[in-house]
Formats: structure tokens, C-alpha cells, sequence
């Protein structure tokens, strides 16, 4: 690690699927600490692949991903996990766990004790709980919570593993319009001098309100990065989603996005 190298660099990033398919083409970027980046593109644009080959939960086909100037490539899963927290899209299985246990898995990479944890990790993750409101939750069982306390959860488990980059997969999906902000807000609070945060998400007036940059993927490459204001337009909009759109300021300054009901093809009207 060197004084001068960002805190993530992605160089020539290919992934290439056994049956062929290539779902990340020749991309490569850098960030530097402390900022929300929005990760924007259409389904199978390569989002979520892109961020599994960061924290290596998927193999590069070739190229690297550098954090803090050193590649990921012959990094063990502890070593990762110590640098790369990860806030999946969806729960696969919460095995039978409690909240309190849920977020204690974010201490597992630095464990030191087989049957116990220490008291400084307790603190930690009463301290996750109680800033995160889901401290009252502590005892009930994870798959009994309703899916804006779940992606709470989540966020207090990868926030505990005192990550460098944190990787979050399409946070507000299943969330309603207060949800959705509540999370944003947790995720912009969390953004500090010496952490990063990378979110994945279709909600484009969310990202541009909330994320100092943005990354905007179509079939597996970038098509644009900078901030929000500068790179979001309808032309952008068009190339990227083939919909027609609005794109404006509200009196507070913040950009939003109006998708229509239709694109023009061959100069004929087709309702999405």
C-alpha cells in the first residue's frame, strides 16, 4: 500500500462465464476514499458481477481490482473481508439466526476465539444495533423481520466488519418510499474520510440525490462516471435504457428523472 494509490482501481475487468457469455467487457476506473457511488445500468448491464469480482465471490477472467494498491487476486476470503464488506440484494437464507447473531457474523474475520467473542466485539455490535434502530430486534430471528429492518441488519453486519469498500447490491428493491430514504440516509451517514461505498441500485433520482459519483453501465462497459448533475441527461437516459425521459431540477436543486410510457422506433410510438 502506498500513500498515493486509491482506495479502489479496477484495470481492464473482464468476466466471462463458463457458458461463454462475456458480462463485463474491458472496464476499468478509480475511486478514492471517502464517497457514495452509484452504480446505474439496466438489468444485466454487469452491475452485480462487477461487484462480485471485487470482493472475488466470482473469479476475474483477466485484468485486476486493486484496494489500496493491492490486488484482491491472492487475497483469502479473511483478507477480503477485512478491506470488502458485502450487503447482498437478497437474503438467500438466514439459517435461523437472531439479529444480535446476525450482525456478530460481520466480526468473524477477525475472530481471535473459537467459543467466544471478545467484549469489544460485543460493544461493537450493540453500538451497530442501537445506531441502525434495530436494537429492540436484537432477539427476534432474521427471516421474521419485515424487509426494510432486514436491509437495517444487513448494513449494521457489513458496517462492523470495519471495512475500507463497502459493496451494496440493490438496497431499496423491495423497500416503500420512506424505507428507501431511510437506507440512503444510513448509507450517506456511514461515508467517511477512509471508507467508500459502491451501490448498485435502479432508482436514478435516488442515486443522483444521494451519491458524490456516479457509474453508468450498459451491456457490461461504462458509458459515463463523474457526478450525478453532469453525467444523468435524457440523451444518456435513451443510449443507456432506450426510454425517453425527463430529466430536471426541483426547487431544492435536486435532479430527477421522469421515465416515459414510451420510446420512439423508427420514428413509431412503442408503449413499454
Amino acid at each position: 500500500m502506498t500513500d498515493e494509490a486509491p482506495l479502489l482501481e479496477v484495470r481492464d475487468l473482464n468476466k466471462v462465464y463458463d457458458d461463454g457469455y462475456h458480462a463485463v467487457r474491458g472496464v476499468s476506473y478509480t475511486i478514492g476514499p471517502g464517497l457514495l457511488v452509484g452504480l446505474i445500468g439496466p438489468n444485466g448491464c454487469g452491475k452485480s458481477t462487477m461487484m462480485k469480482c471485487i470482493n472475488r465471490l466470482h473469479d476475474i477472467t483477466s485484468g485486476d481490482v486493486l484496494i489500496d494498491g493491492e490486488s484482491v487476486k491472492d487475497k483469502t476470503p479473511g483478507e477480503i473481508a477485512k478491506k470488502v464488506a458485502n450487503v447482498p440484494a437478497e437474503l438467500k437464507g438466514s439459517f435461523g439466526l437472531t439479529v444480535y447473531e446476525t450482525v456478530m457474523l460481520g466480526r468473524y474475520p477477525y475472530l481471535k476465539n473459537i467459543w467466544w467473542e471478545p467484549e469489544e466485539d460485543e460493544t461493537m455490535v450493540t453500538d451497530a444495533l442501537r445506531k441502525f434502530g434495530v436494537l429492540h430486534l436484537k432477539d427476534r430471528a432474521l427471516g421474521a423481520l419485515s424487509s426494510g429492518e432486514r436491509q437495517r441488519v444487513l448494513i449494521a453486519k457489513a458496517y462492523v466488519q470495519e471495512p475500507r469498500l463497502m459493496l451494496v447490491d440493490e438496497p431499496t428493491s423491495h423497500l416503500d418510499m420512506k424505507y428507501k430514504l431511510d437506507v440512503m440516509e444510513y448509507l450517506n451517514a456511514m461515508v467517511k474520510k477512509d471508507m467508500t461505498i459502491l451501490v448498485a441500485e435502479h432508482d436514478i433520482s435516488l442515486m443522483a440525490r444521494y451519491c458524490n459519483l456516479c457509474i453508468i453501465m450498459k451491456k457490461g462497459e461504462i458509458v459515463a462516471i463523474g457526478p450525478p448533475k453532469e453525467v444523468i441527461t435524457p440523451q444518456l437516459i435513451e443510449d443507456v435504457y432506450e426510454v425517453s425521459a425527463s430529466v430536471g431540477f426541483d426547487e431544492s436543486g435536486e435532479l430527477y428523472v421522469i421515465p416515459k410510457r414510451y420510446r420512439e422506433i423508427h420514428g413509431e410510438r412503442i408503449f413499454e
